[in-house]
């Protein structure tokens, strides 16, 4: 009974701030295409806007493969406190938003409550992808590998800029 009392307090917090906390930000443009076996595989975090929920991560992955079902399987892990603490993992899965071109992603880490898991940058090559959120508040630079080239990273942060982020609010992630 408390488990559900928190979950729905849980709920009704999100809610409340999605009502509330929306500016008037132009539309979240998301990439155009995104092929899914391409996107499937390990992503380091570079950098990322904190949440509640990370607090205390080092070393942030996320891995993504393909289910039989449809659905993308998610598994997030860090390591907690330190780059040499536990291992902390999370399990999920994402769907995709028909008519999205699999740019927009619903991501599930307790049911019934859904995340937008939009990607609105992506290299040509998967080299690198941006996910963020339409509220400006969530927002991952992820990496195939755990260094992104600065330059790259420059140019990424110059087209987060042009997208109402607050680039200042940014923590790059120690590996």
């Amino acid at each position: 009974m408390k488990l559900h009392a928190i979950i729905l307090k849980s709920f009704l917090i999100m809610s409340i701030g999605f009502v509330f906390g929306c500016t008037n930000y132009k539309p979240l443009e998301t990439v155009s295409n995104v092929d899914v076996e391409k996107y499937m595989g390990k992503w380091y975090e570079i950098s990322t806007i904190p949440q509640r929920f990370q607090k205390g991560c080092h070393c942030t992955t996320a891995e993504y493969t393909l289910s039989e079902q449809g659905f993308v399987k998610v598994k997030n892990s860090c390591r907690k406190d330190s780059v040499n603490g536990p291992v902390s993992q999370i399990e999920g899965k994402a769907f995709i938003v028909k008519n999205s071109n699999n740019s927009k992603l619903q991501v599930q880490f307790f049911w019934p409550m859904r995340a937008k898991y939009w990607i609105i940058d992506l290299a040509p090559d998967y080299s690198y992808a941006v996910v963020g959120h339409p509220n400006r508040k969530y927002l991952w630079i992820l990496s195939r590998t755990p260094e992104l080239n600065d330059a790259i990273y420059q140019q990424i942060i110059n087209r987060l800029k042009e997208k109402d982020y607050n680039i200042d609010l940014l923590v790059k992630t120690v590996h």
